[in-house]
């Protein structure tokens, strides 16, 4: 799911001017201020996309609230694209993940560590990993995010050219100019080059921890190119545990690699490349408390009864129990209210519901899930589609087998596709 966010044409003239009155002489002021490439200062002023959390970060110095000023929300703040609706770092609204979260920030203060943030999409692992890398920059830790949304097919499907971007990638996002030709020497392979660029030149320049936070990065997992990555990430995690002056260099690097599921091309699809090393954080639906909790959040008066019938239909999805909660409090309606409009095309889902079926366009994609619609027990599924459909968070695993994940699919999916019953 995209993590990029642009400024809306509309607004576009108000944040140019929003530079230097907020007392900054010019753009490059700006991106030293919140240590970012001038280019990305650039491409948010000028209303081009830009990682979410710089999005955020560039947004709040310039005083504006970013929901206010980025494009592509609807107004009912469910964003277009499964962009996830994040919630201010102080919002009451926002459930920590708990252990997770503190697992993960224990984590992230390990020299040269490695943290796998895994869970299907609309999760909460954006909000997540962003309460993470703050706690990290108030460590006096540099922190970035690159998002491999931002690579087009053609990067993704070149491993010579992949390795290439990443680097320029990072490079970039660290405010320093492109070195890749100093440092790349086509005798050796990509990841052996890769490796020195980050070793010599960009681990170089920094002498504070760098948490890295490698975002989609399921759109690795679905190309040829996924072995050699991993291989890479693996590779950087030993070196840091070396015990020689390299291991010293590598150890200030500290990655974080979210991602929806485990399908990597080409290889054995139950064992991860990257399995055995690091701290992988898998994450749960919410709790029954957990619902309870942000029941009252929105000071809604409701008996364990009336959560029990809202996770019957939703589950525990985060993004689901709390669309289906801003709408009751904002309509104004009963629960009884909700739930009926809840599958059809006039409820508070219907966008997102339209978005899950749009993503079936692969006839097998369809036909296995339409297994699961028919029935309220586990199914045997093909493994690409097992996999694919527990990304999108459609359906929940039980070792090899499948069920839909909530009611809520169930009833809108049974109309939609072809179940022979």
């Amino acid at each position: 799911m995209p993590r990029s966010l642009r400024v809306a044409p509309g607004y576009i003239a108000q944040v140019k001017s929003a530079v230097q009155r907020n007392g900054f002489p010019s753009q490059k002021a700006l991106a030293i201020e919140i240590v970012l490439a001038v280019s990305t200062v650039k491409n948010f002023l000028n209303g081009k996309p830009v990682d979410y959390l710089n999005f955020v970060e560039i947004s709040e110095k310039l005083g504006f609230d970013w929901r206010d000023i980025a494009a592509d929300w609807v107004d009912d703040l469910e964003p277009q694209n499964n962009i996830e609706k994040l919630e201010p770092l102080d919002s009451i609204f926002y459930l920590e993940r708990i252990p997770y979260e503190s697992q993960c920030y224990e984590e992230i203060l390990k020299p040269g560590s490695l943290t796998r943030i895994k869970a299907p999409q609309k999760m909460g692992k954006t909000g997540m990993l962003e309460r993470v890398l703050f706690q990290a920059k108030k460590q006096g830790y540099q922190t970035r995010t690159l998002s491999f949304e931002l690579a087009d097919s053609t990067i993704l499907s070149d491993l010579s050219r992949f390795s290439r971007w990443f680097c320029a990638s990072t490079s970039q996002n660290l405010g320093l100019p492109n070195k890749l030709d100093d440092y790349w020497d086509y005798i050796y392979g990509c990841n052996t080059n890769t490796t020195a660029y980050f070793e010599k030149y960009l681990l170089q320049k920094t002498d504070t921890p760098l948490v890295l936070a490698l975002d989609n990065v399921d759109l690795v997992f679905e190309h040829p190119i996924a072995n050699d990555f991993c291989r890479l990430l693996r590779g950087w995690y030993e070196l840091a545990r070396k015990g020689n002056y390299i291991a010293a260099i590598w150890q200030k690097l500290r990655l974080v690699v979210v991602h929806s599921t485990d399908v990597y091309s080409g290889l054995d699809i139950n064992s991860s490349p990257l399995a055995g090393i690091g701290l992988e954080i898998k994450l749960p639906e919410l709790s029954f408390k957990q619902v309870q909790e942000l029941v009252k959040h929105y000071e809604l008066d409701w008996s364990a009864s009336k959560v029990k019938q809202l996770m019957a239909m939703v589950g525990g999805h985060p993004y689901l129990v709390d669309k289906a909660l801003d709408y009751v409090k904002r309509q104004q309606m009963t629960l009884e209210q909700l739930l009926a409009a809840a599958p059809t095309e006039a409820g508070p889902f219907s966008n997102h519901l339209r978005r899950q079926l749009g993503n079936l366009k692969q006839p097998e994609l369809a036909v296995a899930l339409a297994e699961a619609v028919k029935t309220n027990d586990w199914v045997k599924i093909p493994t690409t589609q097992l996999f694919k459909l527990q990304s999108m968070g459609l359906i929940k695993l039980q070792g090899n087998s499948a069920m839909l994940s909530c009611k809520l699919y169930r009833e809108y999916f049974r109309e939609r596709l072809e179940t022979d019953g």
